[in-house]
């Protein structure tokens, strides 16, 4: 394996009698474990659009200075397929065979948290931008994230729904074999009943990540009849569940959490869910500064508005180049260049980013505001309400 990802190389050879101009490049190269393809391509869509936009600024400019050197930036994207155990071997060959300096990515956590196991073990940094399972970072010196975490993602939806339903009852639909959709409705469950009394999650329904009939769970649910079914769902699958739901005359309101946030769920659900609420990272529609010129540029550039992934991946990337700019310099040394820069992003002690100000804890896990937002008659998703810690 070879042991420099940052070098400056000399080429030379002669061709005929005529030597080839010598070229010379000093490149950071940083890894994007994405899922391209499979269920969710759109989260891999918006990852890589952000990272590009991002990554011509920064060459535009001549580079990102390190020590008071410039460096090139190279982008390694890989398909991930949405699959656990093809975000593993992603993250493998990026570690070993690219020799990539950090990774960005998995975004969903049912990757991110095996994901994680192996750049911590192969002691490679690796930021998820949309990972809000605990475990993805818990325990793992060299694994961050730029999300909020389901824990505290859970009491927001309930406490929404309490205030904006008058909800006493609810129901829950998930994805039983997804780390995130199982893991906040658990904890949305845990915090209702703490808050309403045990059994006020009326039913508590799952399905697997294939399924397309959804018949049976939602039969359940409406005979139950809870005051709103929370559905923290990724957004393909959102789409026929509530449409399914409107087949089998459901009426009261639905309310999702954060992996709902993509651009293509307006394309898929249509006018059935407007009108309906998600707790998220930020909002486009209504954003200021910082935000607003981040989401017009990518509006002009690729026709659409960016979506959450699209706004994460753009933070995690500049958290880590902010993390390597504090490494202080890079010796061309893999490993020892990989530690700096760890310890560079744990040095970070607060970070102002185009989803909100954040500062990081022990585990490496932003300490953020989340948001709420309302999908509109024009299918926006629009600002409602912020909490923060």
């Amino acid at each position: 394996m070879k042991r420099s990802l940052v070098k400056s190389t000399l080429l030379a050879a002669a061709f005929s009698m005529a030597a080839v101009p010598a070229l010379s490049a000093d490149v950071i190269k940083i890894g994007f474990n994405i899922p391209m393809t499979g269920d969710i391509p759109k989260v891999g869509e918006s990852s890589k659009l952000s990272a590009e936009m991002l990554k011509e600024d920064i060459n535009g400019a001549g580079g990102l200075e390190v020590g008071g050197k410039k460096y090139m930036l190279e982008f390694i994207y890989e398909d991930n397929e949405a699959k656990a155990e093809s975000a593993v071997t992603t993250a493998l060959k990026l570690i070993e065979k690219d020799e990539v300096l950090a990774m960005i990515g998995p975004n969903s956590s049912k990757q991110a948290v095996p994901a994680g196991q192996v750049a911590d073990d192969n002691e490679t940094v690796m930021i998820s931008p949309w990972s809000t399972n605990p475990d993805t970072t818990l325990d793992r010196p060299w694994v961050f994230r730029a999300a909020f975490l389901d824990p505290f993602q859970g009491p927001v939806a309930v406490d929404f729904a309490a205030k904006r339903f008058s909800a006493k009852t609810a129901a829950v639909l998930y994805d039983l074999s997804n780390d995130y959709s199982k893991g906040l409705a658990e904890i949305f469950k845990a915090d209702f009943e703490g808050k309403f009394g045990e059994g006020s999650v009326k039913a508590f329904e799952s399905h697997g990540t294939k399924d397309q009939d959804f018949s049976a769970q939602l039969t359940t649910i409406i005979n139950a009849k809870p005051d709103f079914i929370f559905l923290p769902d990724n957004y393909n699958q959102v789409a026929l569940i509530v449409k399914q739901a409107n087949q089998l005359g459901w009426s009261g309101p639905i309310m999702g959490a954060d992996a709902w946030g993509s651009s293509e769920l307006m394309e898929l659900c249509g006018d059935l869910c407007k009108g309906y609420y998600f707790s998220t990272h930020y909002a486009a529609k209504g954003a200021k500064g910082a935000t607003k010129e981040f989401i017009d540029r990518y509006t002009a550039k690729y026709g659409e508005v960016p979506d959450d992934v699209a706004a994460l991946t753009w933070d995690a990337t500049r958290i880590v180049l902010k993390g390597i700019q504090q490494a202080g310099e890079l010796t061309g040394k893999l490993s020892k260049d990989r530690e700096a820069i760890r310890d560079g992003l744990s040095s970070i002690t607060k970070f102002d980013g185009i989803t909100g100000s954040m500062s990081f804890d022990e585990q490496g896990d932003p300490v953020k505001c989340a948001v709420v937002v309302k999908i509109t008659d024009e299918g926006e998703f629009e600002f409602t309400e912020s909490v923060c810690p």
